[in-house]
């Protein structure tokens, strides 16, 4: 039973009494698994592979569409904190050595010159302890320089979000990522106007940062790129925040006997994404960049996925009109059969039993709903959700990014499927979202709520269950059009630890 105190929690958050049985009965009956037909390939025909022609091509079709009046937006889901990114440093710190003994300390030792925060980095040394790097490192005092570069009295960066922590090197200076993706948006998602629209999901405690920042340097890069930077923050909404639940399945309470809520993970910013004024999305991580030397393949390819969306779109865009129209023959309705199929990856195995009408009805469903070409990288080892062809719960197959929690993998043949995939999903998205006729899709009625996730916590020592909404790129998207598209793993350059940015692309 929710108390008085619970349903005034509820009414600041913006959370229905609805929404807390509907997430409680999801802990009850869980979440099933999905039902894959095969994993997508190129041998299958679930991932397109562009030859040169195709490429410039959508190259051509993309360059056209940016001239045009559409409002082009670059989204980039930024609100992560970076501790995760410190998780070896941070344990360096408690350990009960001094000296680096992993050889991930050790990496993070011999290369410290080689970090684009190293001057910031210096100077909190200086100013904190009365010596510089080299000096502490000398005195073998290691701790003093980690803790200078996580802590608050030093650079914090223990806590900020990565977006705004030093990444890269230039002869000019550094920069965040935040900058790099600036610079991106002039690169390829400039409108006719030269304006760029940039859009950044952060958290509430450091959008001043952001804000800040972007104060500081975008006239920077306007200068630098010729265009005019329209950059907008928002922050995941309280109404997405789940409830968590006790090994009972009734709802966690902490200590004081307050309900306990959890962020609902990336897949609340589906909100995020639906309240954006936009006709074309681009969708990618804050910390998947590399320095202006290695910004042509992700320019190159941004571009492709555009335009093969962007031709899609057109072409179904047509469709519509013409089944919308009511004149038609058999012939037509065979060509948008196979346009569907084919192109849009989505089949149907009863399509022979039905009469035209019905034929009718269910080609307009499936092309007037939002479209996303993604593109899919080579399988390397890296973690990210597969492209699969799955079953809808309209008995129909098509296209789903998956993780690997919503596969059976006590079921020998989906365990294969999963662990043989030929490619994953780098989080690299182009997105339409409005219909044929200029209006924005509610992007909320495509998501399929069956395909959350739910994951073992525990609090003040209590175990507890926590309830993610269904992924951003996964079952939020789950009943859009989806087309998968492979990109070069040059395209691919996630910072997940401090020692990636030694590598060398972000050199």
């Amino acid at each position: 039973m929710l108390t008085h105190e619970d349903k005034e929690l509820l009414a600041k958050k913006g959370i229905s009494e609805e929404k807390i049985a509907e997430q409680l009965a999801c802990f009850e009956k869980g979440f099933p698994f999905l039902k894959l037909s095969a994993a997508a390939s190129v041998e299958n025909g679930g991932i397109m592979k562009a030859d040169e022609k195709e490429c410039e091509q959508y190259l051509a079709a993309w360059d056209a569409y940016k001239a045009g009046d559409k409002k082009i937006v670059k989204f980039v889901p930024a609100s992560g904190a970076a501790s995760r990114m410190f998780k070896n440093m941070f344990e360096f710190l408690g350990a009960e050595y001094d000296k680096p003994t992993t050889d991930f300390e050790k990496k993070f030792f011999d290369h410290i010159h080689d970090f684009a925060f190293y001057n910031d980095l210096n100077a909190a040394c200086l100013d904190n302890t009365g010596k510089n790097i080299n000096a502490l490192l000398s005195e073998h005092n290691y701790k003093a320089v980690v803790s200078n570069l996580l802590e608050s009295a030093g650079l914090n960066y223990g806590a900020l979000p990565k977006g705004l922590l030093k990444f890269h090197r230039y002869a000019d200076g550094v920069r965040t990522p935040l900058e790099e993706h600036l610079v991106e948006g002039a690169l390829y998602a400039a409108g006719k106007s030269g304006e760029v629209n940039v859009h950044f999901t952060v958290s509430t405690e450091h959008r001043a940062l952001f804000e800040k920042l972007v104060a500081a340097k975008a006239a920077e890069y306007e200068a630098k790129y010729g265009t005019t930077y329209h950059i907008s923050f928002s922050e995941q909404k309280p109404s997405t925040d789940t409830v968590a639940a006790d090994m009972e399945n009734k709802p966690f309470r902490d200590k004081d006997g307050k309900l306990l809520f959890r962020p609902g993970g990336h897949g609340a910013l589906i909100e995020n994404l639906n309240d954006l004024d936009a006709d074309i999305v681009f969708i990618k991580n804050i910390d998947n960049v590399v320095p202006d030397r290695l910004k042509a393949d992700t320019v190159t390819y941004k571009k492709l996925l555009a335009g093969v969306l962007v031709t899609l779109q057109k072409q179904a865009f047509e469709y519509l009109e013409l089944l919308d129209g009511g004149h038609y023959s058999h012939e037509q309705l065979e060509t948008i059969i196979r346009f569907v199929q084919q192109q849009l990856r989505c089949r149907r195995t009863d399509l022979k039993e039905l009469e035209d009408a019905d034929l009718v009805i269910y080609l307009r469903k499936k092309l007037n709903r939002p479209m996303r070409v993604c593109g899919m990288v080579k399988n390397v080892g890296e973690p990210g959700g597969g492209p699969f062809l799955a079953y809808n719960p309209d008995g129909t197959i098509s296209l789903q990014i998956l993780e690997s929690s919503q596969i059976d993998m006590n079921d020998p043949e989906k365990k294969a499927m999963f662990e043989k995939g030929t490619h994953f999903n780098p989080v690299d998205l182009v997105c339409a979202v409005r219909d044929y006729k200029g209006n924005k899709f509610d992007l909320l009625k495509h998501v399929d709520k069956a395909t959350g996730f739910i994951s073992y916590k525990s609090k003040n020592g209590k175990d507890l269950k926590a309830l993610e909404l269904p992924g951003l790129w996964n079952g939020s998207m789950s009943d859009w059009n989806t087309v998968f598209v492979e990109v070069p793993l040059s395209t691919f350059n996630p910072v997940k630890t401090v020692n990636d940015l030694l590598r060398e692309q972000h050199q």
